[in-house]
């Protein structure tokens, strides 16, 4: 009986004739990777919510990102009979935002573990990575907004000082009160407003467990008139989308209640600081900018680690740093009474 002919589809161009053991690994196999590597990158993205809410750029040929601010001109009368000769205005100042060390989320997957098991392996692990890079993006954002609200505006001289960042206390123990949170919204949306800040691209975010509470201890009014043909699923804890014109998401990723956080090595900018009663953030997109050196991306081992520990070394990676912009943007709700 003759032989079948082995349709190849692992390999690129019929590169070799069958997967026999004959045949080197990386080419035998080499289009299979490129799922991991995208399940990985779409992992990332479906789990980082700060993207995108906050100023983003990338650095190439440079270790630190400038960001230049322009505090306000003034207007006058003009007295007929004098020249006019400038003001001096307006006083400018900046902020530099450096990049983090490399952060990797890694795994060695073994052969054999991978032959035997009754799931994709690679699968599983690449939406692991995936959330590790988005949770570790998220955490310092999130730190990086709280820490603006506490911060003046870099910009003091006259016409100035532009103002600085905002916090709402709620009052202790009332992290979970529905109304103290819709109430501290309004309150954001007025700070803002008198600070001159564009309504579009207001962000908050809460935790979970507070924004199911607003979902089911606030009167609907608050839940989003255009989800669906009601004004949102009390059944779902969908459709609660904005308050006060403030867009809403929710996080597990907030400095919630944390207490003191360290700064860990690696750490080129301070995402450190004492988070004791911090129950919540409200900004506009100026709050924080972030730099990005090198987009998420996966790297695999070659056939010498293969051949040698009989796997697969495969590694997450991201390089990127965030720091404090415009501290006017930010407001911190805070789980304690006003000082």
């Amino acid at each position: 009986m003759a032989n079948t002919l082995q349709s190849v589809i692992g390999t690129i161009n019929k590169a070799v004739p069958n997967t026999g053991g004959a045949q080197a690994y990386n080419t035998k196999y080499a289009t299979y990777l490129k799922q991991f590597s995208g399940e990985m990158f779409a992992a990332y993205q479906s789990a980082t919510i700060a993207k995108g809410t906050v100023m983003s750029r990338t650095l190439k040929g440079a270790r630190s990102q400038q960001f230049i601010f322009t505090g306000r001109m003034t207007s006058e009368y003009h007295t007929p009979g004098t020249p006019i000769l400038g003001s001096g205005d307006p006083p400018v100042a900046e902020k530099t935002i450096v990049c983090d060390d490399l952060l990797t989320s890694h795994a060695f997957l073994y052969s054999l573990d991978e032959t035997l098991a009754h799931y994709s392996l690679r699968s599983e692990i690449a939406k692991k990575i995936g959330h590790a890079l988005a949770e570790a993006y998220d955490k310092k954002i999130f730190r990086t907004i709280a820490l603006a609200a506490r911060e003046a505006h870099p910009i003091t001289a006259a016409p100035g000082p532009e103002p600085g960042g905002s916090r709402i206390f709620l009052g202790a123990g009332n992290q979970f009160n529905a109304q103290s949170i819709v109430d501290a919204f309004f309150e954001a949306a007025a700070i803002l407003d008198e600070k001159n800040l564009p309504k579009m691209d207001r962000w908050a975010v809460l935790s979970p467990r507070q924004y199911y509470a607003l979902v089911s201890q606030v009167d609907t009014n608050i839940l989003n008139r255009d989800f669906g043909n009601t004004s949102g699923s009390l059944q779902t804890g969908e459709g609660l989308y904005q308050i006060a014109g403030i867009k809403l998401k929710m996080s597990n990723n907030l400095p919630f209640m944390a207490g003191v956080v360290n700064a860990v090595p690696g750490e080129n900018n301070t995402y450190s600081g004492d988070f004791t009663g911090h129950a919540g953030l409200i900004y506009y997109k100026e709050a924080a900018g972030v730099v990005e050196a090198m987009a998420p991306s996966v790297q695999t081992s070659g056939n010498d680690i293969r051949t040698m520990y009989q796997g697969d070394l495969i590694v997450g990676r991201l390089a990127m740093g965030c720091g404090t912009l415009n501290p006017a943007a930010a407001i911190e709700l805070v789980a304690t009474a006003a000082p």
